[in-house]
């Protein structure tokens, strides 16, 4: 699914625009962002494609939500 990835007033948002959804993103699993997971507010977890560390924000990407039973 398409994800924007955003920096506002210092900290990560996501918005999916196909369910005029933004959150916080609360948890990442790695530092550099891209290439691991991200955990929103709301409890989804989201899989980001890998890209150089210093990509700018914002950005938007095709991200996977995995599934609720994991």
């Amino acid at each position: 699914m398409k994800v924007m990835i955003r920096r506002a007033e210092g900290a990560l948002s996501a918005y999916v625009p196909k369910k005029d959804l933004e959150e916080p993103v609360v948890e990442t699993e790695l530092d550099t962002l891209w290439g691991g997971w991200v955990r929103l507010a709301n409890g989804w977890i989201l899989d980001l494609p890998e890209m150089a560390a210093d990509t700018k924000l914002p950005i938007t990407v095709n991200a996977r939500k995995r599934s609720e039973v994991e």
